[in-house]
This record gives C-alpha cells, sequence and structure tokens, in this order.
C-alpha cells in the first residue's frame, strides 16, 4: 500500500463512480479498477460495492476512506510547512453546509480565510441538511454546521444560534399585507410545499402543527430550495424557511414572509466535526473563524432571524481581529 493508492481510492469514492475518477486522475479505468483489487487483496476486505449506478464504499472501504484522507491531508500540510518554513496554517479543510446556511456563510468564510490563511484550501459543500450529516458521518468533511444543539454518536457539536422560521407566500387568510407575524393557526389547511417527510425541516413542521393541533395541508414534497421559493413567489403555495433562505433569491415580486408565532418555530444551529477525524492546524482555525463570522454577521444586521447562543461553559468566543472587518452587502431582499 502506498500514498499514491490512497489517493486513488479517495477520489474513487469521491466521485461515486471508477470512470469518473478515472478521468479525473487521468489513468486508464482497468488499470484503476487494478489498483483497488489490490487494495483489497492487501487489506483483506471488500472496498467498495458496485452497481450500474456507479459504486460505494462497504463499512471498510469507510475506515479506509477516512484513514486515507487524513494521510493525504498531513502530507499536504507537510509539503506545505516545509515549503513556507513550518508555522503556518495550511491544508484543506471540508467544510458541508445546508443551502439556507451557505447563502449567508459560505461567501464571507472563503474571503476571510482567503485573507488570514492563504496556506488553506477550502473545499465548500452544500446541500439539504440530511445528506451534508451523511457526508460528515463517512469522514469526507472535517467540519459542518448541522441543525442540533448536542453531541451525537461520534460527533461534537458546539450551538451556534437558535434560528426563527417564517412563512413565505401569499395564501394566507385574515392576515394584512403590513403584518409581520403569523400565528399558526391562520395556517390552518393553507397550501404549503415542504422538503421531504425525511427532512429534518419538514418533521419540525408536522411536529409543531400537530401539538397546535393545526392541520397540516401540504400538497407537495420539494428537495429544492429555489424551487419551494419559487412557488411562493407564484402564489399557488406558501412555504416554511428561515430569513437566510431568501438571501441569494432575487424576486420579481417579493412574497410577503412572516415570523411563525404562537407557538413560535425555531432550530438550533450548530458547527460539528467528526471526532473519529484527526483535527489538523488548519481545521481549528477554519472553526474558529466560523464561529467569529457568525457573530459578526448578526452584529452587522447581515444575518437576521436567529439569536446567539452563548459559548459553552469554560469556552470563549473568539474576538474579532482588528482587520476582520465583515464586507458589507447590499440591501437583500427579503430580510
Amino acid at each position: 500500500m502506498d500514498v499514491r493508492q490512497l489517493k486513488y481510492f479517495v477520489t474513487i469514492v469521491d466521485s461515486g463512480s471508477l470512470s469518473k475518477a478515472a478521468e479525473r486522475l487521468f489513468i486508464a479505468q482497468p488499470s484503476l479498477s487494478q489498483q483497488v483489487l489490490n487494495l483489497e487483496a492487501e487489506l483483506k476486505a471488500k472496498l467498495l460495492i458496485r452497481s450500474p449506478q456507479g459504486v460505494a464504499p462497504t463499512e471498510a472501504g469507510k475506515a479506509l476512506y477516512r484513514l486515507s484522507r487524513d494521510v493525504l491531508r498531513r502530507m499536504e500540510q507537510i509539503k506545505q510547512e516545509v515549503q513556507e518554513g513550518g508555522g503556518s496554517e495550511s491544508g484543506t479543510v471540508a467544510i458541508g453546509f445546508p443551502t439556507t446556511i451557505a447563502s449567508t456563510l459560505a461567501a464571507p468564510l472563503f474571503e476571510r480565510v482567503r485573507q488570514r490563511y492563504p496556506g488553506i484550501r477550502l473545499q465548500i459543500f452544500e446541500s439539504m441538511s440530511g445528506y451534508i450529516t451523511e457526508l460528515l458521518a463517512n469522514g469526507r468533511l472535517d467540519l459542518a454546521i448541522l441543525f442540533r444543539d448536542t453531541d451525537s454518536l461520534g460527533v461534537s457539536a458546539h450551538p451556534l444560534f437558535d434560528e426563527d422560521l417564517h412563512v413565505v407566500g401569499y395564501p394566507v387568510p385574515n392576515l394584512g399585507e403590513d403584518d409581520t407575524t403569523c400565528p399558526i393557526r391562520f395556517l390552518s389547511n393553507v397550501p404549503m410545499v415542504a422538503p421531504g417527510p425525511t427532512n429534518g425541516l419538514r418533521l419540525l413542521i408536522e411536529r409543531t402543527f400537530s401539538r397546535a393541533d393545526v392541520d397540516l395541508n401540504i400538497v407537495a414534497d420539494i428537495d429544492s430550495l429555489p424551487t419551494m421559493l419559487e412557488i411562493a413567489e407564484s402564489g399557488t403555495a406558501c412555504t416554511i424557511l428561515p430569513v437566510s433562505a431568501l438571501a441569494r433569491r432575487n424576486f420579481q415580486k417579493r412574497p410577503p414572509i412572516r415570523k411563525v408565532v404562537e407557538p413560535s418555530m425555531n432550530r438550533p444551529a450548530s458547527l460539528c466535526w467528526s471526532n473519529g477525524v484527526p483535527t489538523i492546524a488548519a481545521t481549528q482555525v477554519v472553526r474558529s473563524t466560523m464561529i467569529e463570522l457568525v457573530s459578526e454577521l448578526h452584529a452587522v444586521g447581515d444575518w437576521q432571524g436567529i439569536t446567539l447562543r452563548e459559548p459553552p461553559a469554560g469556552e470563549q468566543m473568539p474576538e474579532p481581529a482588528p482587520d476582520a472587518a465583515v464586507p458589507r452587502r447590499g440591501k437583500r431582499e427579503g430580510t
């Protein structure tokens, strides 16, 4: 086993396909397949499950993937630190953002890391929160923001904030155009679109409506933020989302957005990392930068609809650096 084989295996898992991995690595697919067979023979374990849809790692393959990523990260860090004389943070840090969080945090994080830590290369993944959770569990991410506020098996969580949820859309009876809140009883039987039944936001919506004894009328399951917003804009149905979901949307006619109350709807968000993946210096500074940026963006009004959490006992929130001004953007529609 050598570093080249580990790189090949990581690329195969990331690509989900031997043919795509071969293209990325600029080698013939039969040669790449033989490298996998050699690894399986040496480790005496089946590493990949092959199907018409591509390949996926077995449990043994997931373990090899996590360990291989760590080896490759450390090899990259050694090279960069030697070239730069040591003492600087460097390496690749993979981060996962739910789509609504990425709308507000991803670009400022990229800018801040490029400014402070030019030796760090970010890999940013944006998807629905369930997929981000899976990537973190499989060792494909170093950090992720997830909608939870407690540790789980193998995953540590640093609570960041609580996020208010709003009803977005037109057909809400008995509400005036200037109303900024929407009692949940007014949403009884209102046509609504929401993510699929296994999505965390969908489960929260269902649980809140059930506890309030209000009839929930979901007319379509849609796992696409742009499509949900487009439907809300059209006026055919409402949706329930955080304010941040509207940050990157340019509306022809912005739909009303009202905070859900009586009872209110909110969800916690935490910065999470796997305890099974060794933390390099680059990951530590990116983690501190993310915590810092959330506080700054909220303070300057670029992240509305959230309530910051106090840092855990014994942990201090990072102080903003003197040169760490958050780039101000134009006024956002819907915030």
